[in-house]
């Protein structure tokens, strides 16, 4: 078993694991449970705790606990199951869910996939204008009324834009015709040649049904592809139809059914 060593990262010390994650995302889709736009939205939280594992202080993989879940990418090649073990330290009860590692004795979640999706640049029309720092106010009320219990903030916009990855992000917002905000979304550049991601989107549940998700993710999709990313990819679960609806109609099509890993339940 290699020798790994695993190190906390402040917000402010970042850059290693984003630069890490960026060499490992490939063209087509992530393959991993971590992208670094993952890690650019959980940075929205000043008191954000990011993972590395190192191996000769090279970066081997990265992470952090997404709530009860331990979301984590690993270097092509890695040794995954030497990362899993390491990783089983974090996983105390309560941390009941893992993806990216083959955590021992664990299995795969049957009940809750996740559809990966993928879209390859083209051209789009889209009513969607970039967010400045005068929208953030707009992009935040979507945020919070799009979905239940979001305590995004104006002050954690701007801490996410301040971090590290605030400039891998492109974010779009899309005004109804009296100019209510009605959608927005954020994209993660990864470096040219490299997939794109979208986390999150969100729809005002006053202005739904009208087309304004759809151009708030043909705007992202547009302005990463722009930046030279190959293709764009968004995680959903499979059981929400809503929003695979949305990506459908934006022309964005399943590549794989992903699942987590969950410890055992007592027999």
């Amino acid at each position: 078993m290699i020798s790994l060593a695993r190190h906390r990262l402040t917000p402010a010390e970042t850059g290693p694991a984003l630069r890490a994650l960026c060499e490992w995302t490939p063209a087509d889709a992530p393959g991993g449970g971590l992208h670094p736009g993952d890690v650019g939205w959980q940075l929205r939280f000043d008191d954000a705790d990011i993972l590395v594992w190192t191996h000769e202080e090279t970066p081997v993989a990265a992470g952090f606990l997404d709530g009860p879940v331990l979301r984590v990418t690993a270097a092509p090649g890695a040794d995954l199951g030497a990362i899993a073990a390491d990783a089983e330290e974090l996983l105390e009860p309560g941390n009941d869910r893992c993806d990216g590692l083959p955590v021992p004795g664990w299995e795969l979640d049957r009940e809750q996939p996740w559809l990966v999706m993928s879209w390859t640049p083209r051209p789009v029309s889209s009513r969607a204008e970039p967010v400045g720092a005068g929208d953030a106010a707009d992009r935040v009320l979507v945020q919070r009324s799009a979905f239940a219990g979001s305590t995004f903030t104006v002050e954690r916009w701007r801490t996410m834009k301040r971090s590290p990855a605030g400039g891998l992000a492109v974010e779009t917002l899309v005004r109804t015709p009296s100019g209510e905000p009605a959608a927005a979304a954020t994209g993660w550049f990864a470096g040219v040649g490299r997939c794109g991601l979208l986390e999150p989107v969100g729809t005002h549940p006053d202005h739904r049904g009208h087309g304004h998700g759809r151009d708030a993710v043909l705007g992202a999709c547009a302005a990463l592809a722009r930046r030279g990313a190959s293709a764009v990819a968004v995680v959903t679960p499979a059981t929400n139809e809503a929003a695979v609806a949305l990506y459908r109609s934006a022309g964005f099509t399943v590549v794989r059914e992903h699942h987590d890993r969950v410890r055992a339940r007592p027999a």
